[in-house]
């Protein structure tokens, strides 16, 4: 009997086999990530619903960490899902996976308001980082697997975040 071994440098492209259906609804966010045009920007309006409807449930004080947890337990299921979602279509970022997104952009709405502004200026902002890919962003999206489709995203979330809080901080936004 004949093995294979595939190699720490193989591209993911190369590597297909069937995802678990858990992998499929995670990375594509329940299917999210088939809504066209734009499958992305339906990932990141899908956690602008889930962030503005249920974080007024919250006690002030527990929106940051549930957020942070939120981005930590979407991260960590994200890679897994979007590495094996990514082996199955032969595609190094599949559009239809979308956790990074979500997990981006639930990052940008870390510590900011819930108001309309706000949220819009977050949202907006998370995708324009997130299609311009800004150095070092466009670099983390070349870390291999699961971890370059996730990380790039976490860093736009990052970058959208910044940007909120100085808007914030000057009064811009309120």
């Amino acid at each position: 009997m004949e093995t294979s071994t595939i190699s720490a440098t193989e591209s993911i492209a190369t590597q297909t086999r069937p995802a678990p259906r858990w992998a499929w609804l995670t990375a594509t966010f329940f299917g999210a990530g088939h809504l066209h045009p734009g499958p992305g920007t339906w990932g990141s309006l899908a956690a602008l619903a889930l962030w503005s409807g249920g974080a007024r449930f919250l006690p002030e004080p527990w929106r940051v960490p549930v957020a942070l947890a939120v981005v930590a337990i979407t991260l960590l299921v994200g890679i897994p899902a979007a590495t094996l979602v990514a082996r199955a279509k032969g595609d190094e970022d599949p559009s239809c996976v979308v956790i990074d997104e979500v997990s981006g952009q639930t990052l940008a709405f870390v510590a900011v308001p819930l108001h309309w502004n706000s949220l819009l200026a977050a949202f907006i902002l998370f995708r324009a980082f997130d299609i311009l890919k800004p150095p070092p962003i466009r670099q983390l999206e070349r870390i291999p697997g699961g971890a370059g489709i996730m990380l790039d995203d976490i860093g736009a979330g990052a970058f959208a975040l910044a940007v909120v809080q100085l808007l914030l901080h000057f009064g811009i936004l309120k």
